[in-house]
């Protein structure tokens, strides 16, 4: 009797001294499915800071514990601080994972500096940004010119709700510099609520509801839509979004200022490597949709539909050279039914690596009723399109700030008439 309380005593003490040294984060515990130390982990064994991955990392589908993840983080910081060469990406990635598994780190003896694990629930980031548009025109006799100047200054909360779940938003205030801010006080210097939505995340699934961006914000859609997304998003290979909500077209055009479209989308695309592509189709109805797109060229007037389709692609030939490149066409459409593009890229400008730069040339057409809102700075939607050539750069002069220049030399679809606009743009990340 007094050898088993003796043994019940000892076991208890020990389990209490194992729980007192692991009782901030227990190393036996697994990483749960879906949570992002999987990407980054994935990202930094393609690129060569992780060794071993795809063979005894994940296993397929079986979870590691944090104490394994761990073991790996510190592996590939050991190879970051013996002067491998890490991208300013795998830094950032290489510094959130030793964050997240610190107290883990310290049990194995990795001192992590000037690191906190992040215990309140809601993130901060956002940006700075001044802006620079110069156009040139020769719609009438004399060439015309237009410049505007404007300040965003845009938050991005993120708080965590469990897990899974994150609550997330945009906050953006515009300051227009070339207005007076008593005579335009509904879209100057205020802040508005651009976007919030739930979002929750289980393995390779991802579940969206509220406003949040559309697919493709870097082609035809730069905008958001107040519904319903679900998606299928592994690192690599095969992915799919497909969702449901409303589109309100008052955002962009006055002439619809009350009118909201139904709107259905399916994304398709595929990543491996070097290479990726890309198709999605999208729906939208509504009275008067031809008041949001062209009135006059949307002469299949009858409809108040809009279906676009869209394709895109990109190949990384190797760490300098990229080709990347989209097509969009709208089938309800008579005139400016479509757009494409064609851009090669030199390099990239990486935040995190200040002297780092990028340039590129493009072609570019873009019909108007190709779009649901459009991205671009110099060959853009005024009138009813345009078209012609952009040559761009990028560069960080130093960390978290980013100077972006943009010339376009095209002409308007409609009168041929030539359109010579320029870009300018300095981001402060935070």
């Amino acid at each position: 009797m007094k050898k088993s309380m003796v043994a019940a005593l000892t076991a208890a003490m020990v389990m209490g001294a194992v729980s007192t040294t692991f009782a901030a984060a227990n190393p036996f515990s697994d990483v749960p499915a879906g949570h992002w130390a999987y990407d980054a982990v994935s990202q930094l064994a393609q690129d060569g800071i992780v060794d071993g991955y795809g063979d005894q990392t994940f296993q397929g589908d079986k979870n590691i514990t944090r104490y394994e993840m761990a073991q790996m983080v510190a592996k590939a910081m050991a190879k970051a601080n013996s002067g491998a060469k890490v991208s300013g990406a795998d830094k950032a990635a290489l510094d959130k994972l030793a964050a997240e598994f610190s107290d883990e780190l310290n049990n194995l003896g990795v001192r992590v500096a000037n690191l906190e694990k992040n215990a309140d629930k809601v993130a901060w980031h956002g940006t700075a940004e001044y802006t620079f548009n110069h156009y040139i025109n020769k719609d009438s006799k004399e060439d015309v010119f237009d410049s505007r100047n404007n300040l965003l200054l845009r938050l991005l909360p993120d708080a965590e709700v469990n897990q899974n779940w994150h609550v997330k938003a945009r906050l953006d205030a515009n300051t227009k510099l070339d207005e007076d801010s008593s005579a335009n006080a509904e879209d100057n210097g205020n802040v508005a609520l651009k976007r919030v939505w739930a979002e929750g995340h289980y393995g390779q699934m991802r579940y969206m509801a509220g406003k949040y961006e559309f697919p493709d914000p870097d082609t035809i859609t730069d905008t958001v839509l107040s519904g319903v997304e679900v998606g299928y998003l592994p690192a690599q290979g095969w992915n799919a979004q497909v969702g449901a909500g409303r589109f309100n077209l008052g955002d962009h055009y006055t002439s619809t200022k009350d009118t909201a479209a139904d709107t259905q989308y399916l994304h398709v695309g595929y990543n491996q490597g070097k290479f990726s592509a890309a198709g999605a189709y999208y729906h939208l109805g509504a009275d008067h949709m031809d008041n949001y797109f062209q009135a006059g060229s949307y002469a299949k007037g009858t409809t108040d539909d809009a279906n676009i389709w869209t394709g895109k692609g990109s190949y990384q030939f190797d760490k300098n050279w990229g080709l990347k490149g989209f097509y969009a066409e709208n089938t309800e459409a008579d005139y400016y039914q479509k757009a494409g593009s064609v851009e090669l890229n030199y390099k990239g400008s990486q935040l995190q690596n200040a002297g780092t730069y990028g340039v590129w040339v493009a072609y570019r057409h873009f019909g108007r009723n190709a779009f649901v809102s459009s991205p671009w700075d110099v060959i853009n939607l005024d009138r009813n399109g345009e078209k012609g050539w952009e040559l761009g750069g990028n560069f960080v002069p130093f960390k978290n700030t980013i100077v972006t220049l943009r010339y376009g030399d095209g002409e308007y679809l409609d009168t041929g008439k030539d359109v010579h606009n320029m870009f300018g743009r300095v981001n402060f990340l935070f």
